[in-house]
């Protein structure tokens, strides 16, 4: 039976960074193989300035603007049959970020769709990680972005709850968390321990990814507190510039890793777990997906 090839590109733009993935869809029949192709991620931080300021100035709204022209040339280059592009936290709380996403869409032609977080926890979840870790079981999805986390219940592959808090990476480091959102966040997290006391915490983004690589747990297995707690404290005594030298991290990765293992921490204390599941997805796998889906359902004919 013929191969057929299909490449599926999701963009994400978010608080630190902005992120294109390109995915291969390899198609035999009925049965299809998704694999990642490409990954690509630049630090525009518009966070930064959301954050502190309220809005994004013109010089990373330009910086966003280059960047997506080179992401539009590459997946050209890459033949990408369809792309998504869209934006979260920072964007969503800019004072002027309808006026940002026409003045991309008249720069470049690309739309831009500004998503609700429970929009993007929902995209997160929605990859086939739940496959691997157990179909039937209880999962408290937890995203750490450079503006908000993202936390999704889903139990038997079904939409419990889906909470957005205003606690992130950036947010921390420029200590501008509203008061109370921190209490907000272990009140969530303590009435889900009492009505799902077996819930399995499953941790996405890039900072949480990037404590995994460290630990040098075995894919599939999962992170223990007391090694995420061990490589904090170490990364903690370290200065900027020695989590770069030492570690490789990239400079806009080698700041924001403090916050988000402090974190990802808190919330391990305060549902009681005494581990994390890291299956290295994220909002662009979550789009790649829904795409492909899309795709199979516009063309009927093909796949029935």
């Amino acid at each position: 039976m013929k191969l057929e090839l299909l490449k599926f590109a999701g963009i994400d733009i978010g608080s630190n960074a902005v992120r294109l993935l390109i995915t291969n869809v390899i198609e035999e029949g009925k049965k299809n193989v998704m694999k990642k192709s490409s990954i690509i991620r630049m630090p525009v931080r518009l966070g930064d300035s959301v954050f502190t300021r309220g809005i994004i100035p013109e010089e990373k709204v330009q910086k966003l603007i280059y960047t997506l022209e080179a992401y539009q040339k590459i997946m050209q280059v890459q033949e990408v049959v369809q792309y998504q592009c869209c934006a979260t936290s920072a964007m969503r709380e800019a004072a002027n970020g309808s006026e940002v996403v026409a003045q991309i869409k008249a720069a470049t032609g690309m739309e831009i769709e500004i998503i609700s977080g429970v929009n993007e926890a929902e995209l997160i979840f929605s990859t086939e990680v739940t496959h691997a870790l157990g179909e039937n079981k209880t999962f408290l999805f937890v995203d750490v972005g450079g503006g908000s986390t993202e936390c999704t219940l889903l139990s038997k592959r079904r939409v419990i709850d889906s909470e957005s808090f205003k606690i992130g990476t950036l947010r921390l480091l420029h200590e501008t968390i509203e008061p109370g959102e921190f209490n907000r966040l272990q009140e969530w997290l303590s009435e889900l321990i009492e009505n799902y006391p077996k819930l399995m915490v499953v941790g996405t983004g890039g900072n949480i990814n990037r404590y995994f690589k460290l630990s040098q747990v075995k894919e599939g297995k999962p992170l223990s507190y007391y090694h995420l707690l061990e490589m904090y404290d170490n990364l903690v005594e370290m200065k900027w510039e020695d989590r770069i030298r030492t570690f490789g991290l990239n400079p806009d990765r080698a700041d924001v890793i403090i916050p988000a293992g402090e974190l990802f921490l808190n919330i391990l204390k305060w549902t009681k777990r005494k581990q994390i599941y890291v299956p290295k997805v994220g909002l662009a796998d979550g789009i790649v997906r829904n795409l492909y889906l899309q795709h199979k359902k516009q063309h009927p004919e093909k796949y029935e």
